[in-house]
């Protein structure tokens, strides 16, 4: 799958016009989605997305006021506390970030800063899929169901800049913060803007880690 998008990315991204490539996947009906089966999408657009945006912004001006990537530093935070930390290879790390808006929102993220997925090592590669399948696993281990989620691909322009401060990863939100309990945007976040946290983030890291690594399917 990982060879896939990268092959599908290359391409769209040599597409003139095409600014952004947008890879991701819906699973589940909680979701929204007609088939509730995982199933892959990719949007090549001639514009850059917001949260993309917001992301460039950021690094920018942590590169001014610090030095260095800005999701690096959190990345490096985040390995050095431990406590949200669900899995991890020697290129690869996924954790519950601590300004979690979902539940059992996980990010899985290389260690080394590359902008793109298709910039990837073959190390890194494998140990994305890894970690991602790992972390896939223990989504339907929590509560022994085909757990729902959202899951993009967090990568820079592809319309040929500069983008060293951009820190590629995927970035996964399950609906879900119960089994069969959604969390549902009140008042609060869609006419504020700003989410209202369900869980603690180590918690929910804890309860991943806590699920073994072999699919329930698959155990005796």
């Amino acid at each position: 799958m990982v060879d896939a998008w990268c092959r599908e990315h290359r391409q769209l991204a040599a597409i003139p016009g095409v600014t952004s490539v947008l890879v991701f996947e819906n699973r589940g009906e909680v979701t929204g989605m007609s088939n509730p089966h995982a199933h892959g999408q990719i949007y090549a657009s001639g514009f850059r997305y917001d949260v993309v945006e917001r992301h460039l912004a950021a690094a920018r001006q942590h590169r001014e006021d610090k030095g260095g990537v800005l999701y690096a530093a959190l990345l490096e935070a985040e390995q050095k506390d431990a406590k949200r930390i669900v899995a991890a290879r020697e290129h690869v790390v996924a954790f519950v970030p601590w300004f979690a808006r979902f539940a059992y929102e996980v990010h899985v993220a290389p260690r080394r800063s590359v902008p793109h997925v298709t910039d990837l090592r073959d190390a890194e590669a494998s140990d994305l899929a890894a970690v991602l399948h790992e972390v896939l696993v223990r989504y339907d281990n929590l509560w022994q169901c085909d757990f729902p989620y959202l899951l993009t691909l967090q990568q820079a322009p592809v319309e040929g800049g500069q983008y060293e401060d951009f820190h590629f990863h995927i970035q996964l939100h399950p609906p879900l913060r119960k089994p069969g309990l959604k969390k549902y945007l009140a008042a609060h976040e869609v006419g504020g803007g700003n989410f209202l946290a369900d869980t603690v983030p180590e918690e929910s890291a804890a309860d991943l880690r806590a699920v073994p690594p072999t699919h329930w399917r698959d155990r005796p």
